[in-house]
């Protein structure tokens, strides 16, 4: 006699939906212990080794996870939406077709909500991968009612993109195992219909993928930060760098323009006092005379170095006046003149320049080395001051009538040459957008020649009252 087999009755998907749902609230010992080691692991050396760190200024690359996590629930909710009306229509009538409709409502609503509070949801999702169990088990119910042959099943495909996004390598690997887990469960109860083998290795691939570019996202995006945050660091860096030697260069320009050549003059006359006192037939009313010479230069030295430190102290140009360079410029020459006893002439031509502050500064600073080059250098006669406005730019010549400069001095070197009276003269005007020239003058000697746009030499409107009140 032949026996027949009994067939294997199979399961049926509300069975099958209760033990997997079993399975997922009490996990089998190994997988609580993967779990743990898992979850000891991103509290000290994060998920995977290969996963990219977070950089030191996450708040852009947090940004970026979030819309991507939530266009992936928005694609979940385009899925479900699309997918829906078909399975309900392939769908027995009666309570398939009602349970198809019920989970895909129940997956409109859980999506919706995500998408739109995801603020709020996110940070609890980062903080407790356990709560993605939740996503796996709307998936499982997903597949188990409405068929891993229906359009609906494509919707689980966000659970591992939602892990690889959110916890790396290992928690993408983890939650996609799971959900293969799942969708073999689900062939088992659905292996009778048609086409379901192959629906289950093609959601199955997508489920791979959809992790690994998950990961490769969210790696790419730490990266980013990282190398971001480093170009950033370099930037300040080099920003900082260059502020401390410009300002290293500007107090060299400011002390040898004033307190190191009104210092040198001292010590001139302080060695000139010494040999004088020294003399045996010395005049007590020269003595007195070089004494008070003495004395004024240190009065000066004082009053110059009040000047800097006052100029070092001022914070922004927006409450300084706007300054009439051409009566500056004849104060100055009328000094000049009388302490030098150096005939000096101001030649003006055009409208009379009102120019910023600082723009202001820095042209009567070159005036005043250019006359100070004059008197002790080139041995001259007499000076000329020529100041030309024109609607283009705004140039001004110091000529005088002596020696000339040394033929081998050159704007390109003037640091190795020792000049930085010219030098300091060439980075005034180049701070200012402005050239200088040296050349020969027609009365014979030197001619420094500067040249000032028209947007350089333009004043500074008057600061409104906000302004005031912020520089306040």
């Amino acid at each position: 006699m032949t026996s027949r087999r009994t067939p294997m009755p199979r399961p049926s998907p509300l069975s099958t939906l209760s033990t997997l749902s079993l399975w997922l609230s009490q996990p089998p010992p190994w997988l609580s212990r993967l779990w743990a080691r898992r979850h000891l692991a991103s509290t000290e050396d994060g998920y995977l080794a290969d996963d990219a760190p977070a950089p030191g200024s996450v708040r852009l690359q947090l940004n970026a996870l979030q819309a991507l996590c939530r266009q992936a629930f928005g694609v979940r909710l385009a899925a479900i939406a699309i997918g829906a009306p078909f399975a309900m229509t392939n769908a027995v009538n009666g309570p398939p077709r009602y349970t198809v409709l019920a989970a895909a409502v129940l997956g409109v609503m859980g999506s919706y909500a995500m998408l739109r509070d995801w603020d709020r949801f996110g940070p609890r999702l980062l903080a407790h991968p356990g709560l993605m169990a939740v996503d796996l088990t709307f998936g499982a119910v997903l597949l188990l009612t409405a068929s891993p042959a229906s359009p609906l099943a494509y919707a689980t495909v966000c659970t591992p993109l939602l892990a690889g996004l959110l916890y790396g390598w290992r928690g993408s690997g983890i939650f996609t195992g799971l959900q293969l887990i799942v969708l073999v469960t689900v062939y088992r109860a659905w292996q009778h219909h048609p086409g379901s083998g192959a629906s289950t290795l093609l959601i199955a691939g997508f489920c791979v993928g959809a992790g690994i570019i998950g990961v490769t996202l969210r790696n790419l995006m730490f990266r980013f930060g990282t190398a971001s945050q480093a170009l950033s660091e370099a930037n300040s860096r080099l920003a900082v760098a260059e502020a401390v030697e410009s300002e290293r260069a500007r107090l060299a320009r400011e002390m040898h323009d004033s307190v190191a050549k009104t210092l040198h003059g001292l010590a001139l006359a302080a060695e000139a006092l010494a040999t004088s006192a020294a003399a045996e037939d010395a005049d007590p009313r020269t003595l007195g005379q070089q004494a008070t010479i003495v004395a004024g230069a240190a009065r000066r030295a004082a009053a110059e170095s009040r000047d800097l430190l006052s100029d070092l102290r001022r914070h922004t140009d927006l409450t300084s006046a706007n300054t009439d360079v051409l009566s500056e410029l004849g104060t100055r020459v009328r000094a000049f003149e009388s302490r030098t006893h150096l005939p000096t002439t101001l030649h003006h031509r055009g409208e009379p320049p009102v120019l910023p502050y600082a723009t202001a500064h820095h042209v009567l600073a070159i005036v005043s080395e250019a006359l100070e080059n004059a008197y002790r250098h080139a041995d001259a006669t007499r000076v000329t001051v020529e100041l030309d406005v024109s609607q283009a730019e705004c140039a001004l010549r110091v000529r005088d009538d002596g020696v000339g400069l040394p033929p081998s001095v050159a704007l390109d070197d003037l640091t190795r040459s020792g000049h930085f009276g010219l030098l300091g003269m060439a980075e005034r005007a180049a701070s200012l957008g402005g050239r200088i020239d040296l050349n020969r003058s027609p009365q014979g000697g030197a001619e420094i020649h500067l040249t000032l746009p028209h947007s350089s030499a333009a004043p500074h409107p008057p600061p409104t009252h906000q302004e005031e009140a912020a520089h306040a």
